[in-house]
């Protein structure tokens, strides 16, 4: 059966049972119909953190699949079968990847999260909530200037964009404003997709409401003619958009296949955002469990890196251990065998393509000093003697590593995934983030470019030279870094697979999300508005007369 089918045909519990068999009361609850909750969290944020932190990243993403998601599932009802307290935090899916590329994004096969149509598509509103904020800001911001422009903003220094939940290269750069005086001033526009707004960072890393308020008021939004920063405060709006994102901030509860409690919340990209689920879900599981599963997105040199240098750094936090997700057929891919091809044996290939994934073994256990097990996602074309090789390779690092059979088997195939985990979080570690937030802008990517990426440093374009200066004169250069950067290569060349050497980094625009509190470093070619491939997913999608939803996985 398709994922889908396999999430259709399951019988789901009420979603006021899967809070009572986390001690979770009624009353905290705000249904969203019988099997969709939003959490009051005035309560439960009084209780103590207790449980282990476990982190779910993965290889550099290919064609072939890693199964990062699938994995994160899993292991927490894998979890639970062993005896475990164990809860998933997740992030939401955007409409963009469900209609483009990648398809639902809510596990696969007996490890998923549901109702998983629900999850891929308008969920509780969330993402709506934060592009109707965002395109408020645009709104006020706009209509400032044509109501006479007080605060005297350069309209050519707008750096606060549109955003819709979609993938639509139409609306990358756009000219706005035309028809005429009483329709505005035309100006240079463009869009973001939603996950890549600054609202959808600031709702991720609040603590609560106030926080959020705060945080809002603080995003920078265009120039002054005088290169003064105007913030959402300036124009008064941080009071409005906080009133649409009320509810969107509270955390989603959910259940797997399994009836394990998930947290879905938030859903940044990794490659141009954070990449992480909300600190206040991923808080909440953690005082009401003993294990809280959790991912980041893409591969451990961007979802990883910014789990741990921003969003850890905001919580004061940091994982006990660390899983490292992986396919026999994507480290072949590293290695250069085509995607056809990837179903025969090639111990030579996959040998050649094992250096990504040492490369990030090596980066979580060395450069942030933290524990970490390499979860190899079963695949029935995978031989004895291809796995041998790669737990040879692994174990050479010191480092185990654990067969995931969880998309075929649910959490049983997880059990000693699991255990191994539950080890791991036993263990002492030495965790250390990659830079000091002190640190001039400069080096800090240079840390970031040397330490995670193996790179020979950073190259920084004109512009970007001009953008530092600036932002270190106004007092921004104390940031965290988030990098912009494709997420199939350790580099800014989505062509060099592996592990490559010889290379600089090239950043070719810094800008400040100073209400998400941190630097944002586009490098190469990234967008923050992808596009649609020659055959989205969304011409298989369809809905029957009775409602069924089918294609979606």
């Amino acid at each position: 059966m398709t994922d889908i089918e396999i999430a259709q045909a399951h019988e789901m519990l009420p979603i006021t049972k899967v809070a009572a068999n986390a001690g979770i009361d009624e009353k905290h609850l705000e249904l969203y119909g019988r099997y969709k909750a939003k959490l009051d969290l005035t309560e439960i944020r009084k209780l103590p953190r207790k449980a282990k932190l476990i982190l779910v990243t993965a290889i550099s993403p290919t064609p072939a699949g890693e199964g990062k998601t699938t994995t994160s599932v899993g292991l927490a009802d894998g979890l639970n079968r062993i005896g475990k307290q164990a809860m998933v935090c997740l992030r939401e899916p955007s409409l963009g990847p469900v209609f483009g590329v990648k398809g639902g994004a809510a596990g696969g096969g007996y490890a998923q999260v549901v109702p998983m149509e629900d999850i891929n598509l308008h969920f509780t509103g969330d993402f709506h909530a934060i592009g109707a904020a965002n395109n408020l800001l645009a709104a006020m911001l706009d209509n400032h200037i044509q109501q006479g422009n007080a605060l005297n903003i350069d309209a050519r220094r707008i750096v606060w964009k549109r955003a819709v939940d979609m993938n639509d290269r139409q609306l990358r750069h756009i000219i706005d404003g035309l028809g005429g005086k009483a329709s505005g001033t035309p100006r240079e526009d463009g869009f973001e997709i939603t996950v890549a707004s600054e609202i959808m960072a600031v709702l991720c890393l609040s603590s609560d409401l106030a926080d959020l308020k705060n945080r809002l008021a603080k995003m920078v939004i265009a120039y002054t003619y005088d290169d003064k920063p105007v913030t959402a405060h300036d124009i008064k709006a941080e009071g409005a958009m906080a009133a649409l994102l009320k509810d969107a901030i509270k955390p989603n509860l959910v259940q797997t296949l399994e009836g394990t409690p998930a947290f879905i919340h938030g859903g940044p990209f990794a490659n141009i955002a954070h990449g992480c689920n909300s600190l206040m879900a991923t808080e909440t599981a953690m005082r009401l469990c003993d294990y809280t599963v959790t991912e980041a997105g893409f591969a451990a040199d961007l979802g990883a890196e910014k789990f741990l240098d921003i969003k850890c750094r905001a919580a004061g936090f940091h994982p006990n251990a660390v899983v490292i997700v992986a396919t026999v057929r994507a480290l072949k891919y590293h290695g250069g065998v085509p995607k056809t091809e990837l179903n025969s044996e090639n111990l030579e290939a996959l040998e050649k393509g094992m250096p990504n994934l040492l490369q990030h073994v090596d980066n979580v256990k060395n450069v942030y000093g933290l524990p970490c097990v390499v979860a190899i996602n079963a695949f029935p074309t995978d031989t004895a003697a291809e796995l041998a090789l790669v737990e040879r390779k692994c174990k050479e690092l010191g480092v185990n590593v654990c067969l995931s059979e969880v998309w075929a088997k649910g959490g049983e195939g997880a059990k000693a995934l699991a255990e191994e985990v539950v080890r791991l979080c036993d263990q002492p570690d030495h965790f250390q983030y990659v830079y000091d937030v002190n640190e001039s802008i400069e080096a800090k990517l240079n840390a970031i470019a040397t330490k995670v990426y193996h790179a020979d440093g950073v190259v920084i374009a004109a512009s970007a030279k001009k953008q530092l200066k600036q932002l270190t004169e106004l007092g921004f250069d104390n940031l965290p870094i988030c990098m912009a950067k494709t997420q199939f290569s350790f580099s800014d060349d989505a062509a060099k697979l592996g592990a490559p050497r010889g290379f600089k980094i090239t950043v070719r625009d810094l800008k400040v999300d100073a209400g998400a509190g941190f630097l944002v470093a586009k490098t190469g070619d990234i967008m923050t508005m992808p596009g649609l491939p020659k055959v989205p997913s969304a011409e298989k999608i369809d809905v029957d007369e009775n409602g069924k939803i089918t294609g979606l996985f």
